[in-house]
């Protein structure tokens, strides 16, 4: 089995997976990406890289019972897609205590958690069938993490489009 683990920036999915209790092997594709050149260039005013997507595919290979966590997780083949959610007031103050984001990028990712933008790239690209949405706001990492795991040993059913955050807008 291969699920990817995704959401907006902030939504807690590496601290999530890291708490994670399933017999998958975690890989955390940001830290691939930067340990194995899987980027074709750096976006100097956000500073990030631009991730070569087929570059990423191959490096993954056919490996099989691994969880592959990132922003953009959901873009690579994958049998479950879980989406981490959270009220992007909540997500701007995640940001912020990070310190590793511009005023620019937080208030972006915020717009795009509230314009549900990765779980509608999720449903575009797996189908609705294989999306499985976590509202992960005013939640503990050990609480996402177990709704993960149920996820992952088929114990709970897809959910894309339950939350909404749209009034933030």
């Amino acid at each position: 089995m291969r699920v990817a683990v995704t959401g907006t920036p902030g939504t807690g999915k590496t601290t999530a997976t890291e708490r994670l209790d399933a017999d998958l092997d975690v890989v955390h594709l940001n830290e691939a990406v930067r340990e194995h050149d899987l980027y074709d260039e750096v976006d100097e005013e956000r500073d990030s890289v631009i991730v070569d997507l087929d570059a990423a595919r191959e490096w993954l290979g056919d490996r099989d019972d691994v969880l592959i966590e990132s922003h953009l997780a959901h873009h690579l083949d994958v049998d479950r897609v879980v989406v981490l959610r959270c009220h992007p007031e909540d997500l701007e103050d995640r940001l912020r205590e990070r310190g590793d984001e511009s005023e620019a990028s937080i208030t972006e990712n915020a717009e795009s958690e509230a314009l549900d933008v990765i779980l509608s790239e999720a449903v575009d690209r797996h189908g609705v069938e294989s999306v499985y949405e976590i509202d992960a706001t005013n939640r503990s990492p050990d609480a996402v993490a177990t709704e993960i795991d149920a996820v992952v040993r088929g114990e709970r059913e897809p959910s894309a489009g339950e939350v909404s955050f749209i009034e933030y807008l």
